[in-house]
């Protein structure tokens, strides 16, 4: 076909003509661009809301309103980009130095980390005039909202579902007879991709529709018609690959498959709800997490065949990856167990970038003296500083990339001999060393690693430090040549950290250490009876239960109270999600001792809500009630519709909200001690 001027269409002008025709309704956020784009209103604009609502596509209208405009447009994708203050700074450069620049930055939940860097540190070095929205599914950190300068600089728009009107609309573009618009509208409401995949669905087939009953069933269904017969088993496979590994390459797929690799990859790239990005392919969340679970219920066997697959290669990454890549690598290979429990849960996959790690770098010894110093006493920090001096290169650092600050360290001691100073100097290595040399010890050529952190006391327990910690023991691990013994020093581990490094045959040795008043558990493995290989068949699979020689009559977690109340804060979020209350450590707690495995979860969602019902007694505590009982016992979908549906300003809800809490935490905490109660509030 060829266009006005004679000459054949791109068919690229054909895609985004369909883009553009696909886009209706957001009259109001476009009115809001528009005023920032052309009035100056803002600086800043924030787009949040769920996956699937539209706000890539509202993005992709942002940069042609902005291109109409003759702005230039500069484009960041958190997916894509690694979640460091250079690597983003390096990406929206441009923005830093043209005052009409328009800078859009999409799926920003996956470098939130970032958030108070980019509020602190980069953007109020702006020209004024440039223009930046971000996109991502959580709603902006309270404090833009408590920092008088963002007052008239921010704007914040939650993206909702389409209006009904819209809804139509979108219908009519992709073709839905009349008779079909109503079960779908039942199905999707207003929410734009749950339209776009029944829209799919019901102009293939106007049958379909007597299937649409608003069940999470639903999903699933569409999804297989949609998807629909595919060409060959191999390209069935290469879905499935595509929906388990995090980022999929070609390399990948001719690891996991004998096929073609190559066509498979071309293939996969045209679906229409797979995404192409500089790591490689994924589909969308809603997809991927349909077609898991559909393999793993139609083919058992054929799943754990393509996991173990896709692990050997992930793990040959893993081992080979230069010294930059290498926490990339192991979080690539851990997101394959999402799911299970190969490893203490990770605090989330989307708060990526708020801490930075380094090798030791010239002048941080000082710093970091005192970071030990405030971590764990001055004994322990004495330990801190003769390694600072002695073993440099065994030092990695983590940063708040908000701050600017060292919140931990971690070194991995190499030692290829027994030294004196070295045990006078740290009782840790000297535990470490007799416990080798009274078991056995190394031999010509071999070594013995010891691990050793000091974290200040808010980034324990489930962190983003603790991940990457985590991940760089276990990078270490796979790829030291030559290792005897790992011997892994934790100060007061918590019981799922326990049970995690034993179901992974790292023996804890309790009390193994004294450093001043501390006592550090060790926990060891000897590289030799089980090398890496066989380690990680045992990650790979479903690890045998630990059976410890004297186990204790009754195995209750016993929590700090900083884990205890992040535990209850998880909880609540969780309330109405059984499966996930059943994973929670307070399932394992004095509050619901006595349950069965199988009633625990339903025993602390009924104490949850319990705790918020008794909120209503007293006559100050009555509107903290309120809060959380729409919050978390409602059906609102976000915080904002909680607020709004009220009838409070956001910031007195959130204020109701922490206190509400606050309160609720404390009475378990209370009555996890001693059985009873903090005094009701008058």
């Amino acid at each position: 076909m060829s266009g006005s001027d004679g000459k054949p269409e791109p068919l690229g002008r054909r895609l985004q003509a369909a883009r553009e025709s696909a886009f209706v309704g957001r009259e109001e956020e476009l009115a809001l661009f528009g005023a920032a784009l052309y009035g100056g209103r803002c600086s800043v604009l924030y787009v949040h809301g769920p996956g699937g609502i539209g706000k890539s596509a509202l993005l992709r209208r942002f940069a042609q309103e902005a291109a109409l405009a003759g702005r230039s447009v500069a484009r960041v994708d958190g997916r894509t980009l690694d979640p460091s203050p250079a690597a983003f700074e390096a990406a929206a450069e441009a923005v830093l130095r043209d005052e009409r620049a328009v800078l859009l930055v999409d799926t920003f939940e996956r470098i939130q980390g970032l958030e108070g860097w980019l509020r602190e540190r980069f953007l109020p070095r702006l020209p004024v005039g440039a223009l930046v929205v971000i996109a991502g599914r959580f709603p902006p950190d309270i404090r833009w909202h408590t920092e008088p300068g963002w007052a008239r600089e921010l704007e914040v728009i939650s993206l909702r579902d389409l209006a009904p009107g819209d809804a139509q609309a979108l219908m009519d573009c992709c073709g839905v007879a009349e008779g079909l618009r109503e079960p779908l509208l039942a199905f999707a409401g207003g929410h734009p991709l749950a339209l776009l995949l029944g829209a799919a669905v019901a102009v293939k087939d106007e049958g379909a529709s007597t299937r649409w009953i608003p069940d999470h069933d639903v999903v699933a269904t569409l999804l297989d018609q949609l998807v629909g017969e595919v060409p060959s088993p191999a390209h069935r496979h290469a879905l499935e690959i595509c929906a388990h590994a995090y980022m999929t390459t070609e390399d990948l797929l001719r690891a996991a498959l004998p096929d073609d690799a190559a066509a498979l990859f071309r293939w996969l790239r045209r679906l229409p709800f797979v995404e192409s990005s500089s790591l490689g392919l994924y589909p969308h969340d809603v997809v991927r997490e349909v077609l898991e679970a559909d393999l793993r219920w139609r083919d058992p066997q054929g799943y754990a065949d393509m996991h173990d697959r896709i692990h050997a290669h992930l793990a040959e990454k893993v081992r080979t990856a230069a010294e930059p890549d290498v926490l990339s690598a192991v979080a690539a290979l851990f997101y394959l167990h999402r799911d299970n429990n190969a490893m203490v849960e990770p605090y989330s996959w989307y708060e990526e970038g708020q801490i930075q790690e380094s090798p030791l770098r010239p002048g941080d010894a000082e710093r970091l003296v005192r970071l030990a110093r405030e971590a764990e006493g001055e004994r322990s920090a004495a330990c801190a500083e003769f390694w600072l001096a002695r073993q440099p290169s065994a030092l990695r650092v983590y940063w708040h990339t908000e701050t600017g600050e060292p919140v931990a360290f971690h070194a991995w001691l190499r030692l290829h001999e027994q030294d004196d100073d070295e045990c006078a100097a740290d009782p840790v290595v000297a535990a470490a060393w007799a416990h080798a040399r009274a078991t056995a010890p190394p031999r010509a050529g071999e070594h013995l690693a010891v691990g050793r952190s000091w974290i200040l006391p808010a980034y324990r327990g489930n962190s983003p430090v603790m991940d990457l910690l985590q991940w760089r023991v276990i990078g270490n691990c796979l790829r030291s040549e030559r290792m005897a013994w790992s011997c892994i020093a934790v100060r007061q581990p918590s019981t799922d950290r326990i049970e995690c490094f034993r179901r992974h045959d790292m023996r804890d040795i309790p009390d193994a250490a004294r450093v001043g008043e501390e006592s550090y558990t060790m926990f060891v493995h000897d590289w030799r009876a089980v090398p890496p290989q066989a380690w990680l068949e045992r990650l790979g699979g479903t690890p045998a239960p630990y059976t410890p020689e004297a186990p204790p009559e009754v195995e209750l977690a016993v929590l700090s109270k900083e884990e205890f109340e992040a535990a209850a804060r998880w909880a609540l979020r969780h309330l109405t999600r059984p499966e996930e209350l059943a994973r929670s450590p307070l399932t394992r707690t004095r509050l619901v001792a006595g349950q069965s495995d199988g009633e625990s979860a339903k025993a602390l969602r009924e104490l949850l809500e319990t705790e918020i019902e008794a909120l209503r007694e007293g006559p100050r505590s009555v509107k903290l009630h309120r809060v959380l009982a729409a919050t978390y016992l409602g059906d609102a979908p976000t915080q904002e519709a909680a607020a709004e549906r009220l009838g409070l300003p956001f910031t007195t809800y959130r204020r109701h909200l922490v206190s509400g809490i606050e309160r609720v935490c404390e009475n378990l905490w209370q009555r996890e001690l001693h059985g009873t109660l903090a005094a009701p509030a008058r």
